[in-house]
């Protein structure tokens, strides 16, 4: 694992905003719900891996072969994502696309539980990437997609790389809690550590920017330009996100 020793940084405008979903966009980590009584044993393997403790693809399969998860409980933690998002995060993205952005999630969680919460933010599903789960016919758990970047250590750089080579408008800025994401940084403009849920003493010192408010208007600052940020002000559909951002930072 190659860390950055400090992040580089450049501000605003960006044309594509790429947000993780455990601990940023929703108060929950996934693996952690779907553990029923098994989860401290499978949230210290979360807690090591995010830490950057233990390689990543050293707990995935693991933690998946324990726990076997069959469709019911995905889609049961597909409705935890949802009702554990965190505020203003429709709010925000709804801001981001009335900007003519694109907004992206990038996770190494299970890919059919995310597109609940995408689907409520308004994200579209091609602009989910994450882990496929694979189930059979009965929808018994039938195994993951071993072969995806985004299990694995450094697998966000490379997702993160081409989502930026995808850009046209002004590049990426990425925002993440764990040390997956901030493997992946130097792939984009601006790396915002997020202490919102988790606050991870490694992520917060290589940052150059981060944000600890659990609100997502604390955000917007940081992810717009002075002037994209004084047309929402101006906006009957954002001036609230706009006062909440204000609030939210003080």
């Amino acid at each position: 694992m190659t860390l950055p020793a400090r992040c580089d940084d450049s501000g605003p405008p960006f044309g594509t905003l790429v947000f993780d979903c455990d601990s940023t966009l929703s108060a929950i980590e996934g693996i952690d719900e779907l553990a029923g009584a098994r989860k401290p044993e499978i949230a210290a393997l979360t807690t090591r891996a995010m830490a950057g403790e233990i390689k990543l693809e050293d707990v995935y399969a693991k933690r998946l072969e324990l726990l076997k998860p069959d469709r019911a409980a995905v889609e049961a933690l597909g409705r935890q994502y949802v009702s554990a998002r965190l505020p203003h995060t429709g709010e925000l993205v709804a801001a981001l696309h009335a900007l003519g952005k694109r907004v992206v999630i990038l996770s190494g969680a299970l890919r059919q539980a995310l597109l609940p919460l995408a689907q409520t933010l308004g994200i579209p599903e091609e602009n989910v990437f994450a882990v496929e789960v694979y189930h059979d016919r009965a929808g018994n758990y039938a195994g993951f997609d071993e072969l995806s970047p985004l299990a694995r250590s450094g697998g966000k750089l490379g997702a993160l790389r081409d989502i930026a080579r995808a850009d046209r408008k002004g590049g990426v800025a990425f925002v993440g809690d764990g040390i997956t994401d901030l493997e992946a940084a130097p792939a984009a403009r601006r790396f915002v550590a997020f202490g919102g849920v988790v606050k991870r003493r490694e992520v917060f010192e290589r940052a150059a920017v981060s944000c600890d408010r659990a609100d997502f208007a604390a955000l917007l600052p940081l992810l717009v330009a002075n002037d994209e940020l004084e047309r929402l002000a101006r906006s009957k559909d954002f001036g609230s996100l706009v006062i909440a951002a204000r609030n939210a930072r003080r």
